[in-house]
Protein backbone atom coordinates (compact mmCIF):
# COMPACT_ATOMS: atom_id res chain seq x y z
CA UNK A 1 0.00 0.00 0.00
CA UNK A 2 1.39 3.61 -0.75
CA UNK A 3 0.97 7.03 0.33
CA UNK A 4 -1.12 8.04 -1.44
CA UNK A 5 -3.79 4.93 -1.46
CA UNK A 6 -3.14 5.97 2.87
CA UNK A 7 -4.41 9.53 2.54
CA UNK A 8 -6.79 9.21 -0.34
CA UNK A 9 -9.15 6.26 0.85
CA UNK A 10 -8.16 7.46 4.76
CA UNK A 11 -10.16 11.23 3.78
CA UNK A 12 -12.65 8.86 2.31
CA UNK A 13 -13.54 7.05 4.86
CA UNK A 14 -13.60 9.77 8.21
CA UNK A 15 -15.97 12.01 5.63
CA UNK A 16 -18.16 9.14 6.22
CA UNK A 17 -18.13 8.51 10.08
CA UNK A 18 -19.63 10.69 12.84
CA UNK A 19 -16.69 10.50 14.19
CA UNK A 20 -14.15 12.37 11.65
CA UNK A 21 -15.52 15.60 13.24
CA UNK A 22 -12.44 15.34 15.18
CA UNK A 23 -10.26 15.66 12.41
CA UNK A 24 -11.49 19.21 12.01
CA UNK A 25 -9.61 22.41 13.40
CA UNK A 26 -10.91 25.48 15.59
CA UNK A 27 -12.84 27.98 14.32
CA UNK A 28 -11.95 29.61 11.19
CA UNK A 29 -9.51 26.56 10.05
CA UNK A 30 -6.63 28.82 9.59
CA UNK A 31 -3.96 26.58 11.76
CA UNK A 32 -4.17 23.83 8.91
CA UNK A 33 -4.08 26.63 5.98
CA UNK A 34 -1.03 27.89 7.53
CA UNK A 35 0.97 25.02 8.07
CA UNK A 36 0.70 23.83 4.00
CA UNK A 37 1.77 27.56 3.55
CA UNK A 38 4.87 27.12 5.83
CA UNK A 39 5.96 24.30 5.40
CA UNK A 40 6.02 24.99 1.40
CA UNK A 41 8.42 28.30 2.01
CA UNK A 42 11.56 25.72 2.56
CA UNK A 43 13.52 24.24 -0.51
CA UNK A 44 16.69 22.21 -0.31
CA UNK A 45 20.37 22.65 -1.31
CA UNK A 46 20.75 19.53 -3.47
CA UNK A 47 24.73 17.90 -3.19
CA UNK A 48 24.79 14.87 -5.33
CA UNK A 49 28.44 14.34 -5.88
CA UNK A 50 30.22 11.77 -3.49
CA UNK A 51 26.32 11.10 -2.35
CA UNK A 52 26.72 8.04 0.94
CA UNK A 53 23.41 6.35 1.84
CA UNK A 54 21.87 7.81 4.90
CA UNK A 55 21.08 5.79 7.90
CA UNK A 56 17.96 7.23 9.72
CA UNK A 57 18.15 5.77 13.14
CA UNK A 58 17.70 7.52 16.16
CA UNK A 59 20.05 6.85 18.63
CA UNK A 60 19.15 8.46 21.66
CA UNK A 61 16.31 5.84 23.25
CA UNK A 62 17.69 1.97 23.38
CA UNK A 63 17.04 0.72 21.35
CA UNK A 64 17.24 2.98 18.77
CA UNK A 65 14.25 3.75 16.83
CA UNK A 66 14.69 2.96 12.99
CA UNK A 67 13.02 6.30 11.98
CA UNK A 68 12.44 10.18 13.55
CA UNK A 69 8.97 9.44 12.37
CA UNK A 70 6.58 9.03 15.30
CA UNK A 71 3.15 8.96 16.31
CA UNK A 72 1.94 12.42 17.61
CA UNK A 73 0.07 12.28 20.59
CA UNK A 74 -3.30 11.36 20.38
CA UNK A 75 -6.00 9.28 21.87
CA UNK A 76 -9.32 10.09 20.21
CA UNK A 77 -10.94 8.99 17.77
CA UNK A 78 -8.64 5.31 17.56
CA UNK A 79 -11.03 3.55 20.18
CA UNK A 80 -13.91 4.63 17.87
CA UNK A 81 -12.46 2.53 15.49
CA UNK A 82 -12.48 -0.94 16.82
CA UNK A 83 -12.14 -2.87 19.82
CA UNK A 84 -8.66 -3.28 19.06
CA UNK A 85 -8.09 -0.47 16.66
CA UNK A 86 -5.40 1.59 19.41
CA UNK A 87 -3.56 -1.87 19.77
CA UNK A 88 -3.54 -2.50 16.18
CA UNK A 89 -1.21 0.98 15.98
CA UNK A 90 1.19 -0.08 18.77
CA UNK A 91 1.67 -2.92 16.84
CA UNK A 92 2.24 -1.24 13.56
CA UNK A 93 4.26 1.37 14.74
CA UNK A 94 6.40 -1.41 16.58
CA UNK A 95 7.14 -2.98 13.91
CA UNK A 96 8.24 0.16 11.93
CA UNK A 97 10.70 1.17 14.64
CA UNK A 98 8.77 3.59 15.61
CA UNK A 99 7.36 5.59 19.04
CA UNK A 100 3.41 5.98 20.42
CA UNK A 101 2.42 8.33 22.00
CA UNK A 102 -1.12 8.47 23.69
CA UNK A 103 -2.96 11.67 24.59
CA UNK A 104 -6.33 11.82 26.59
CA UNK A 105 -8.65 10.38 27.55
CA UNK A 106 -5.59 8.12 28.50
CA UNK A 107 -5.95 4.74 27.33
CA UNK A 108 -7.79 2.03 28.92
CA UNK A 109 -5.34 -0.31 28.30
CA UNK A 110 -1.86 1.47 28.79
CA UNK A 111 -0.39 -1.25 30.14
CA UNK A 112 -1.10 -3.61 27.35
CA UNK A 113 0.14 -1.18 24.54
CA UNK A 114 3.50 -0.78 26.61
CA UNK A 115 3.98 -4.60 26.64
CA UNK A 116 4.03 -4.68 22.85
CA UNK A 117 7.12 -3.22 23.29
CA UNK A 118 7.15 -0.19 21.26
CA UNK A 119 7.69 2.66 23.23
CA UNK A 120 5.30 4.83 24.68
CA UNK A 121 4.86 8.36 25.40
CA UNK A 122 1.53 9.40 27.24
CA UNK A 123 -0.05 12.33 27.67
CA UNK A 124 -1.53 13.92 30.81
CA UNK A 125 -4.30 17.23 30.67
CA UNK A 126 -3.71 20.12 32.85
CA UNK A 127 -7.14 19.50 35.09
CA UNK A 128 -8.26 21.83 37.38
CA UNK A 129 -8.63 19.27 39.19
CA UNK A 130 -5.30 18.67 40.17
CA UNK A 131 -5.63 15.49 42.44
CA UNK A 132 -7.78 13.87 39.38
CA UNK A 133 -4.47 14.85 37.35
CA UNK A 134 -1.79 13.60 39.78
CA UNK A 135 -3.95 10.16 39.70
CA UNK A 136 -3.80 10.41 35.67
CA UNK A 137 0.06 10.57 36.34
CA UNK A 138 0.44 7.89 39.06
CA UNK A 139 -1.37 5.39 36.64
CA UNK A 140 0.42 6.46 33.50
CA UNK A 141 3.59 6.05 35.45
CA UNK A 142 2.59 2.47 36.57
CA UNK A 143 1.96 1.62 33.42
CA UNK A 144 5.89 2.14 32.42
CA UNK A 145 5.63 4.35 29.77
CA UNK A 146 8.99 5.92 28.29
CA UNK A 147 8.18 9.11 28.49
CA UNK A 148 5.27 11.44 30.31
CA UNK A 149 3.96 14.42 28.99
CA UNK A 150 2.28 17.40 30.11
CA UNK A 151 -0.54 19.51 27.84
CA UNK A 152 0.96 22.64 28.88
CA UNK A 153 -1.06 23.83 26.05
CA UNK A 154 -4.66 22.20 26.89
CA UNK A 155 -4.95 24.82 29.89
CA UNK A 156 -8.65 26.13 28.47
CA UNK A 157 -9.70 22.89 26.96
CA UNK A 158 -9.36 22.34 23.40
CA UNK A 159 -12.03 23.22 20.29
CA UNK A 160 -13.24 22.20 17.69
CA UNK A 161 -14.79 24.76 15.21
CA UNK A 162 -16.75 26.20 17.66
CA UNK A 163 -17.57 24.12 20.32
CA UNK A 164 -15.37 23.93 23.36
CA UNK A 165 -14.07 20.33 24.20
CA UNK A 166 -12.49 19.29 27.10
CA UNK A 167 -12.81 22.73 29.49
CA UNK A 168 -11.87 21.37 32.56
CA UNK A 169 -8.93 22.53 33.25
CA UNK A 170 -6.02 25.13 34.02
CA UNK A 171 -3.12 26.30 33.15
CA UNK A 172 -0.10 24.65 34.68
CA UNK A 173 2.69 26.69 37.10
CA UNK A 174 6.09 26.56 36.56
CA UNK A 175 6.51 25.41 40.29
CA UNK A 176 4.10 22.59 39.48
CA UNK A 177 6.01 21.76 36.55
CA UNK A 178 9.11 21.44 38.52
CA UNK A 179 7.14 18.91 41.37
CA UNK A 180 5.83 16.62 38.45
CA UNK A 181 9.35 16.68 37.23
CA UNK A 182 11.09 16.38 40.19
CA UNK A 183 8.60 12.98 41.04
CA UNK A 184 8.77 11.62 37.34
CA UNK A 185 10.64 8.23 37.25
CA UNK A 186 10.96 9.03 33.37
CA UNK A 187 12.17 11.86 31.17
CA UNK A 188 9.08 14.52 30.96
CA UNK A 189 7.74 16.12 28.05
CA UNK A 190 6.11 19.50 27.72
CA UNK A 191 3.96 19.55 24.79
CA UNK A 192 2.02 22.72 23.11
CA UNK A 193 5.19 24.96 23.51
CA UNK A 194 5.39 28.04 20.84
CA UNK A 195 7.49 30.55 22.35
CA UNK A 196 10.56 31.06 23.57
CA UNK A 197 9.35 32.49 26.77
CA UNK A 198 7.76 28.94 27.22
CA UNK A 199 10.73 27.05 26.44
CA UNK A 200 13.14 29.08 28.99
CA UNK A 201 10.76 28.13 31.34
CA UNK A 202 10.74 24.37 30.42
CA UNK A 203 14.33 23.83 30.34
CA UNK A 204 14.03 26.20 34.45
CA UNK A 205 11.90 23.58 35.22
CA UNK A 206 14.22 20.46 33.52
CA UNK A 207 11.87 19.21 31.24
CA UNK A 208 13.85 17.01 29.34
CA UNK A 209 11.49 16.97 25.74
CA UNK A 210 9.85 19.68 24.07
CA UNK A 211 7.20 19.28 22.09
CA UNK A 212 6.68 22.14 19.64
CA UNK A 213 3.03 21.51 18.62
CA UNK A 214 -0.19 23.74 17.60
CA UNK A 215 -1.83 20.75 19.14
CA UNK A 216 -3.34 19.45 16.19
CA UNK A 217 -5.39 22.72 15.49
CA UNK A 218 -7.32 21.95 18.60
CA UNK A 219 -6.78 25.01 20.84
CA UNK A 220 -6.18 28.36 19.54
CA UNK A 221 -6.98 30.18 15.90
CA UNK A 222 -4.27 31.78 14.34
CA UNK A 223 -1.29 30.10 16.28
CA UNK A 224 1.99 29.68 14.10
CA UNK A 225 3.32 26.52 12.51
CA UNK A 226 6.32 25.49 14.77
CA UNK A 227 8.81 26.63 12.24
CA UNK A 228 7.82 29.84 12.27
CA UNK A 229 8.67 29.43 16.23
CA UNK A 230 11.16 26.82 15.79
CA UNK A 231 14.21 29.59 15.75
CA UNK A 232 14.02 31.43 18.94
CA UNK A 233 12.74 28.00 20.45
CA UNK A 234 16.29 26.24 19.61
CA UNK A 235 18.02 29.49 20.73
CA UNK A 236 16.66 29.20 24.16
CA UNK A 237 17.57 25.37 24.03
CA UNK A 238 20.73 24.90 23.10
CA UNK A 239 20.59 21.48 23.32
CA UNK A 240 19.98 20.99 27.01
CA UNK A 241 17.04 19.37 25.96
CA UNK A 242 15.46 17.05 23.21
CA UNK A 243 13.02 18.95 20.45
CA UNK A 244 10.06 17.31 19.07
CA UNK A 245 7.79 19.41 16.03
CA UNK A 246 4.23 18.31 14.82
CA UNK A 247 1.68 20.14 12.67
CA UNK A 248 0.77 19.15 9.20
CA UNK A 249 3.65 17.29 8.43
CA UNK A 250 2.59 14.77 5.88
CA UNK A 251 5.34 13.75 3.72
CA UNK A 252 9.38 12.82 3.65
CA UNK A 253 10.27 16.57 2.51
CA UNK A 254 8.20 17.97 5.63
CA UNK A 255 10.22 15.30 7.87
CA UNK A 256 13.31 16.79 7.08
CA UNK A 257 11.97 20.39 6.78
CA UNK A 258 11.77 19.97 10.41
CA UNK A 259 14.15 18.31 11.61
CA UNK A 260 16.70 20.93 9.51
CA UNK A 261 15.06 23.32 11.91
CA UNK A 262 16.41 22.18 14.58
CA UNK A 263 13.66 18.83 15.57
CA UNK A 264 14.90 14.97 16.80
CA UNK A 265 11.83 14.06 16.16
CA UNK A 266 8.75 14.78 14.04
CA UNK A 267 5.09 13.42 14.49
CA UNK A 268 2.74 12.85 12.17
CA UNK A 269 -1.53 12.70 13.54
CA UNK A 270 -4.16 12.56 10.98
CA UNK A 271 -1.70 10.22 8.25
CA UNK A 272 -1.58 7.42 11.20
CA UNK A 273 -5.56 7.53 11.55
CA UNK A 274 -5.57 7.45 8.11
CA UNK A 275 -3.54 4.62 7.50
CA UNK A 276 -5.41 3.29 10.09
CA UNK A 277 -8.95 3.03 8.62
CA UNK A 278 -7.24 1.67 5.96
CA UNK A 279 -4.90 -0.88 6.23
CA UNK A 280 -5.46 -1.41 9.93
CA UNK A 281 -1.86 -2.22 12.03
CA UNK A 282 -0.34 -2.92 8.54
CA UNK A 283 -1.60 0.53 7.11
CA UNK A 284 0.30 1.93 10.09
CA UNK A 285 3.93 0.21 9.13
CA UNK A 286 3.27 1.10 5.76
CA UNK A 287 2.91 4.22 6.80
CA UNK A 288 5.67 5.61 8.54
CA UNK A 289 8.17 3.12 6.51
CA UNK A 290 6.99 4.74 3.29
CA UNK A 291 7.77 7.97 4.28
CA UNK A 292 11.49 7.32 6.37
CA UNK A 293 12.14 5.97 2.88
CA UNK A 294 10.94 9.31 1.14
CA UNK A 295 13.28 10.54 4.20
CA UNK A 296 16.63 8.60 3.47
CA UNK A 297 16.23 9.14 -0.32
CA UNK A 298 16.47 13.10 0.60
CA UNK A 299 18.79 12.99 3.12
CA UNK A 300 21.33 11.09 0.66
CA UNK A 301 20.22 13.98 -2.15
CA UNK A 302 21.47 16.75 0.34
CA UNK A 303 24.09 15.37 1.68
CA UNK A 304 22.59 14.65 5.28
CA UNK A 305 24.77 10.62 5.65
CA UNK A 306 22.60 10.64 9.40
CA UNK A 307 20.36 12.82 11.29
CA UNK A 308 22.90 14.50 12.96
CA UNK A 309 24.34 16.07 9.71
CA UNK A 310 20.69 17.69 8.77
CA UNK A 311 20.85 21.72 9.59
CA UNK A 312 19.45 24.54 8.87
CA UNK A 313 21.82 24.81 5.94
CA UNK A 314 20.10 22.00 3.92
CA UNK A 315 17.32 24.62 3.59
CA UNK A 316 16.58 27.34 1.19
CA UNK A 317 13.64 29.81 2.74
CA UNK A 318 11.46 32.00 0.85
CA UNK A 319 11.17 35.11 2.13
Amino acid sequence: MDLSQIYAKGTEFFSTKEYGRLLDYVETGFVARNDRRVLDRYTFRQRCIDAVEADCRYTILEPPLETPVIMSAMTMPIPAMGDDAILQVAEGLKAAGSLMWTGTPIPKNLKELVATGVPVAANVKPLSDRKQMQADIDRILTAGVTWLGLEIDAAQGTKIRDQEMGIACAPLSLPEIVQIKQRSTVPVACKGVLSGKDAKKCIEAGVDIIVVSSHGGHTLDYLPHPLQVMDEIRDVVQGRCEIVVDGGFRRGSDILKGLACGASLVGLGRPILYALAVGGQQGVTDLIQGITRELKRLMTMVGAVSLDDISRAILIEEK
